[in-house]
C-alpha cells in the first residue's frame, strides 16, 4: 500500500527571523541558508522589510531583490500574500499559493509569477501595489514570497512532501482614520489540586483569547493578577508568551500556567492586555475547594443520617412508651359520723 502524501509549505525559515520585533530587528534579508527575500535598498540604507503607505486609490511602485546563496540556479514561484497570525503562538505568517486574498495578496502585482537566479546571483523584481479605492484605512500586513517548487521528503514512517518558502515583510498602512483596539476573551480556569489541602501541588491553567479589535498592528502586553479572599494577592505577572506583534481582527488562544494555585481560596484573576492607546481587562472568579474530598465527607454524613433515621423507623412497636392509667390509693376510707 502506498504512503499517504502530505504537503508541508515550511515557512519557518524566514519566520523565525521575522518573527522579532520591530525595533530590534536588524536590516538584513529573510534568509533560510539558500536563498533570501529583501527590499531594494534605499538611497540612505538597506531596508528590513517594505514599509509602504498609500491613500485609497493610489499606486505604490517597489522592487524585490531574489538571491540565490548556492552554486546552482534556482527557480521559485514568486507571489505576494495577505498576513495572518498562527493559531498556536500568534507568529507571523502569510497565506500559502492559492488561498484567498484581501489584501497585499490581492492589490500587489508582479510582472512574473516565476524566476530564475542563477548560483550565486541576484534578481530584483519590479512590482506596483495598487490600494482600491474602498480600501478600509489602517494597517495590512503581507508579504512578497519566494516559493521553491521542488517537493523535498520529509523522511520517517510518514512520507511527508516539504516545501521551503522565504517571504520579505509587507506593511501597508492605508490612510484614514486609525484606531488601537484590543480585548481579552473567553478566559477559562482549569485548576488541579491534591484530595486533601496541604498533601501535594496545586496548579492552574488560565486559556483566554487575544483579540486585536483595531485596524493597526499592536505591540501587546499582558498582566496577570489574582487576589484571593479580603484582597489578599495571590499572584502578579507580566506574562512573557505572547505573540511580539498582533495584526488587525487577529485572534490568538494562549495559556498560562499558575504554580502553587490556592488549595482552599475563593480567588479572582484579571488578564489586562495593553498596547499604545489601548488597554482592556477582563476578569473570573474560581473557588479552590477540594471538592473530592468535600463530596466524600458529605456522603459519610449522608449515610449516617440515613442509617439513623433506618434505624429509628425499624424499632419494634413493643418498645414505645404506653400511656397506664393513674394508680388508685390501696387504704380503706374511713366514714365519719355526726358527733363523732
Amino acid at each position: 500500500m502506498r504512503k499517504p502524501y502530505v504537503l508541508l509549505l515550511a515557512f519557518l525559515p524566514f519566520l523565525s527571523f521575522l518573527l522579532g520585533p520591530l525595533s530590534a530587528a536588524p536590516a538584513r534579508a529573510a534568509d533560510n541558508g539558500s536563498w533570501s527575500v529583501y527590499p531594494v535598498s534605499s538611497a540612505v540604507a538597506a531596508r528590513p522589510y517594505f514599509y509602504l503607505s498609500a491613500d485609497p486609490g493610489r499606486t505604490i511602485e517597489d522592487k524585490v531583490v531574489v538571491a540565490n546563496k548556492t552554486d546552482r540556479p534556482l527557480t521559485f514561484r514568486l507571489y505576494a500574500a495577505d498576513a495572518y497570525n498562527t493559531a498556536r503562538d500568534g507568529g507571523f505568517a502569510v497565506r500559502s499559493l492559492g488561498e484567498r486574498m484581501r489584501g497585499v495578496g490581492a492589490w500587489a502585482k508582479l510582472p512574473r509569477d516565476r524566476v530564475t537566479v542563477p548560483g550565486r546571483g541576484t534578481v530584483t523584481v519590479p512590482f506596483t501595489l495598487e490600494v482600491p479605492e474602498g480600501a478600509e484605512p489602517g494597517d495590512h500586513p503581507g508579504a512578497i514570497v519566494a516559493l521553491d517548487e521542488r517537493v523535498d521528503d520529509g523522511g520517517g514512517s510518514l512520507a511527508l512532501g516539504v516545501q521551503r518558502a522565504v517571504g520579505a515583510r509587507v506593511y501597508l498602512q492605508v490612510g484614514g482614520p486609525t484606531l488601537p483596539a484590543l480585548a481579552v476573551e473567553n478566559v477559562h480556569i482549569g485548576h488541579h489540586q491534591p484530595l486533601v489541602p496541604g498533601l501535594g501541588d496545586s496548579t492552574a491553567t488560565i486559556s483566554y483569547t487575544l483579540h486585536n479589535t483595531g485596524n493597526v498592528t499592536l505591540e501587546p502586553k499582558v498582566r496577570l493578577t489574582a487576589s484571593g479572599l479580603f484582597g489578599r494577592t495571590l499572584l502578579t505577572r507580566d506574562l512573557k508568551k505572547i505573540p511580539s506583534q498582533l495584526l488587525p481582527g487577529q485572534r490568538v488562544r494562549l495559556t498560562e500556567r499558575w504554580a502553587d494555585a490556592p488549595q482552599l481560596d475563593r480567588a479572582d484573576v484579571t488578564l489586562t492586555a495593553s498596547a499604545i492607546r489601548t488597554s482592556e481587562s477582563a476578569t473570573v472568579s474560581f473557588l479552590a475547594v477540594p471538592w473530592p474530598a468535600v463530596g466524600t465527607v458529605a456522603a459519610v454524613i449522608a449515610a449516617g443520617v440515613w442509617l439513623l433515621i433506618r434505624r429509628r423507623r425499624g424499632r419494634p412497636e413493643g418498645t414505645r412508651g404506653t400511656a397506664r392509667p393513674a394508680p388508685t390509693d390501696p387504704r380503706p376510707k374511713l366514714s365519719r359520723t355526726a358527733g363523732g
